[in-house]
This record gives structure tokens, C-alpha cells and sequence, in this order.
């Protein structure tokens, strides 16, 4: 793949712009190749997604196994769930010919009604929510193909823990059954909410108790992620200063999407033969910031008065852990306790805002920013 900026900010490039988690990928490597399923765990924008993806990208994995990713992060049912799994499937195949993904959809026959087919005979999924009338006996037919698929399936599922918002409360139980019965593939389960996620693997009362590898996924070292900057700006014929990296490292906490965004714009600022310094540290995060505004007065603008006032509030507190005390609500000339705790409450349903062990900070850090200036 032909690579302009070595600092990717869509997706996975391939292992030479994928910085460390070395020891990460070996773990999940050999735990996958030897029978294991686990459960993925840590906030967003961590790099849990592309770090799965190099995961399947090595050559021990890519030239023996099936590998699947299956983002459910905006479905809300089980009907949604499984549409994404089938598309997701029959994507993979596509590619390796018409024997792997005739095979697939010789089984799934409850959704055929949404399969079509161009001129060369390539299939389509054009299956709709509507279309799959009895959602069970869909993922009932997928599992089946994974059960007998010619290869050993590793399947991966991100932002798991969106099942727990559908309506149907079997649904846990029931994919751990799938899951338990199914020896022909092993499963990632990825998600972001660390208390939904724990609750769901460590509690003893819960389906999936015991049945997983729990993973914590941490952040890149600091040093790990100069070496990689430095290395990258210098096969280029470029420099970088490594206080501007400790400085950029420290702004965004080590959070691996937001160095990756503003190290691409450091990079892209920077001519062949030229020193990237520290004082080009905040020109790129300004750059990143108004080149989003628009986009950030128009969320503003749709939201409830009350919803913006909060946001705005925990945006320039940075961290604020006694959100419904009447000391924030004084301070930021905010409504009633009740008030802000109902509008926390939209917002984390929107996921503007987080919360980790009682702390509420707002999700986007450059939306952040750009809130403080306001």
C-alpha cells in the first residue's frame, strides 16, 4: 500500500505504520491459535480495532484462519446485529472466490430474498432490517457456517456491549451458547465501556462468566511512540523535537487516535529536510480545531439548551467528578442539580460525554477545545 503520511488516522495501513503492541499481539495471537476466546476492554480511540486487525494481519493467522470484524456500535437490535455479521462475512469471502461465498450463502437461506447479483455474478448484501423476519434463525444459519466453514473461523465483535441496549434479553444467553457449541471458531469481543464489559465477563450470575481471556488494553508507552514518530519523520528526510512528542503525549493523555491526528498534520506541515519543533505544537491542534468548527456549532446548535450549557460546563473544567453537587452547577451558573443530572444522562446516551469511576469528561477532545475558546 502506498503510504503519503506514515501517521494513519483511518484504519490499518499495514504492520510498518503500526506502532508496538508487540507483546499485545503476540497474546492475542497464540491465545486465539490455541482455543481461547477473549474479551478485548479499554476506552475508545485506544487503537483496540486496528490493533485486532494487525492481530489478523500476521502471517500465522492470515494465511490459515477466516478472519471476521463485526462493528455493532450503532445497531439496536438483534436484527441489526446480525444483518452486520452477514455483510461482514460475505465481504471476506467475496474475495476468495465463488466456492467460499456460494458455500456461505447456500446456508443462510432465510435472508436470500436480499442477496443480488451484478453482470459477472458477484453477489450484493442488500438485505434490509425488514427483510430478516426472524432474527434467531439468521444467526442461527451464520453460526451453522462458521461451525462447518473449510477453515477455522476467528471472529471478532466490536463494541460488544451494545447488546445489553436491545430490546430482547436473551440475547447474552443465547450468544453464549452460539458461541460455547461453536468449535470451528473462536471470538474477540471488543468493547469501551470497561463496567458494562467487566460486568458481563467477571460476574459470576452472567452467560459469558469464566468463558473468555479478559484483556485489559493499555496505552502505548510514551517512549515506544516517540521511537515511532522520530523514526518516521527521519525516513523522510525530517526532524522532530521529542519534547514536542512528550508534550503532544501529555496534552492528549497518551490516547493513540489524537496523537495520530495531530502527528499527521505535524508530518504534513513539515517539508522534506525540515525540523518539526515544539512550537508547531499547537498551530497543528488549532489547525485540526477550526477545520472542524463548523461541524462542532452545529452539534451545539441541535442541542438542548440545557444539554449544551452541561457540556459546555465539563468541557472547561476538563474532569469533573461531583457533577451533581451544587458547587458545578454555582460555579458555571448552571440549573438545578436534577436539572444537570438529567442532562448528563442525554448526554452520555449521545456519547458527548464519558464517565470512568465517577469521573465525567467530554468524549471528543478536540471538540473539548474548541468548547473552551467558546
Amino acid at each position: 500500500m502506498n503510504i503519503i503520511n506514515p501517521f494513519v488516522t483511518n484504519g490499518y495501513a499495514g504492520s510498518a505504520y503500526f506502532c508496538d503492541r508487540v507483546n499485545e499481539t503476540k497474546d492475542i495471537t497464540s491465545l486465539l491459535r490455541n482455543g481461547n476466546n477473549i474479551a478485548l476492554i479499554s476506552p475508545r480511540r485506544y487503537g483496540k480495532t486496528d490493533l485486532i486487525r494487525h492481530c489478523f494481519d500476521q502471517q500465522e493467522i492470515k494465511n490459515q484462519y477466516y478472519t471476521f470484524i463485526i462493528d455493532i456500535y450503532s445497531t439496536k437490535s438483534l436484527s441489526d446485529m446480525v444483518n452486520k455479521m452477514g455483510r461482514a462475512i460475505l465481504d471476506v469471502l467475496k474475495p476468495k472466490g465463488k466456492k467460499h461465498w456460494e458455500t456461505f450463502l447456500n446456508i443462510v437461506h432465510s435472508i436470500k430474498a436480499g442477496i443480488s447479483f451484478d453482470a459477472m455474478g458477484q453477489p450484493s448484501w442488500d438485505v434490509s432490517v425488514g427483510d430478516i423476519s426472524n432474527p434467531n434463525n439468521t444467526l442461527d444459519e451464520i453460526f451453522h457456517y462458521l461451525q462447518q466453514a473449510d477453515r477455522h473461523c476467528f471472529v471478532a465483535i466490536d463494541e460488544f456491549q451494545q447488546i445489553l441496549k436491545y430490546g430482547d434479553t436473551n440475547v447474552e444467553a443465547a450468544l453464549r451458547t452460539y458461541v460455547q457449541y461453536c468449535s470451528n471458531a473462536n471470538f474477540v469481543f471488543m468493547g469501551s465501556q470497561r463496567h458494562l464489559m467487566g460486568a458481563m465477563f467477571v460476574s459470576p450470575n452472567r452467560p459469558f462468566y469464566q468463558s473468555v481471556a479478559v484483556m485489559n488494553l493499555n496505552l502505548i508507552d510514551l517512549d515506544k511512540y516517540w521511537e515511532f514518530g522520530r523514526m518516521h519523520f527521519e525516513k523522510a528526510g525530517k526532524s522532530i523535537d521529542k519534547a514536542l512528542v512528550e508534550q503532544l503525549y501529555a496534552r492528549f493523555e497518551g490516547v493513540t487516535f489524537y496523537l495520530q491526528k495531530v502527528m499527521n498534520v505535524l508530518y504534513m506541515r513539515t517539508s522534506e529536510g525540515g525540523h518539526c519543533g515544539v512550537e508547531d505544537l499547537q498551530p497543528a491542534i488549532d489547525y485540526i480545531v477550526d477545520f472542524t468548527q463548523s461541524t462542532y456549532e452545529d452539534l451545539m446548535y441541535q442541542l438542548p439548551e440545557k444539554q449544551s450549557l452541561v457540556l459546555k460546563a465539563i468541557a472547561d473544567d476538563g474532569k469533573v467528578s461531583q457533577i451533581t453537587s451544587g458547587k458545578f452547577s454555582k460555579r458555571h451558573g448552571l440549573p438545578s442539580p436534577s436539572a444537570v443530572k438529567s442532562a448528563v444522562n442525554a448526554l452520555l446516551d449521545k456519547d458527548l460525554i464519558t464517565q470512568t469511576k465517577g469521573v465525567y469528561q467530554v468524549y471528543d477532545k478536540f471538540l473539548e477545545i474548541w468548547l473552551q475558546r467558546q
